[in-house]
């Protein structure tokens, strides 16, 4: 079977893209990256890509009227390279319904918590960790997801779930959820690129 190709949208790091490219060098995932795009012009994911000798663009938004454009700007950009998954590697946009509609269920999205709990509008980055903490439970994680039209809304496909102790901090915790971050999107990746996944409603059935 031949390499996925595949488009990853990073806004920072890209430490999730590195476990990525990573894993496709190593063999273990049936997946080449073929573009690499931020919305953040001094992201470090940029310089990860092109230091792997993958296309690696910076398209900000401010260059666009609207939100549609710029998401028409990226639509385009992938089916010029005729990608068929999408990686949303700490991404932080919300996605068109145009762009959601033309690449339906194939965007795979990672969040820092076990949806559908801390998640949704404005749940991104260091807040997700700073209200799992202040909320007092005892155990968060990472979700890997399907992206449909709502924020952290599309079905589950992996999920991994971290203890919560009562001596962390915000920087604390996120250096955990991020270690099974890496985990679970490569899993993710991988089960994808292998044709084992298969949506029924909401539920992601793993073959």
């Amino acid at each position: 079977m031949p390499p996925v190709k595949i488009g990853v949208l990073i806004s920072g790091g890209g430490t999730n893209l590195q476990s990525i490219i990573d894993n496709i060098k190593d063999g273990n995932i049936n997946g080449e990256i073929k573009l690499i795009i931020s919305n953040k012009e001094e992201a470090y994911g940029l310089t990860r890509g092109k230091d792997a000798g993958i296309e690696s663009i910076f398209i900000g938004r401010k260059a666009f009227d609207s939100e549609e454009e710029y998401n028409l700007r990226l639509i385009n950009e992938f089916k010029k390279r005729d990608i068929e998954l999408i990686v949303l590697a700490g991404y932080l946009k919300v996605l068109s319904k145009s762009f959601i509609h033309e690449f339906k269920e194939r965007i795979i999205n990672i969040h820092p918590s076990l949806i559908p709990s801390f998640c949704g509008k404005g749940y991104y980055g260091e807040r997700v960790h700073g209200e799992v903490l202040s909320y007092g439970v005892k155990f968060t994680g990472a979700t890997v997801h399907f992206v449909d039209e709502g924020t952290d809304t599309g079905p589950i496909i992996l999920q991994k779930v971290v203890e919560v102790d009562s001596k962390d901090t915000i920087d604390t915790l996120k250096e955990k959820v991020l270690k099974v971050e890496h985990e679970i999107l490569v899993q993710g990746v991988k089960l994808y690129c292998e044709n084992r996944l298969y949506i029924e409603g909401r539920k992601v059935i793993i073959n």
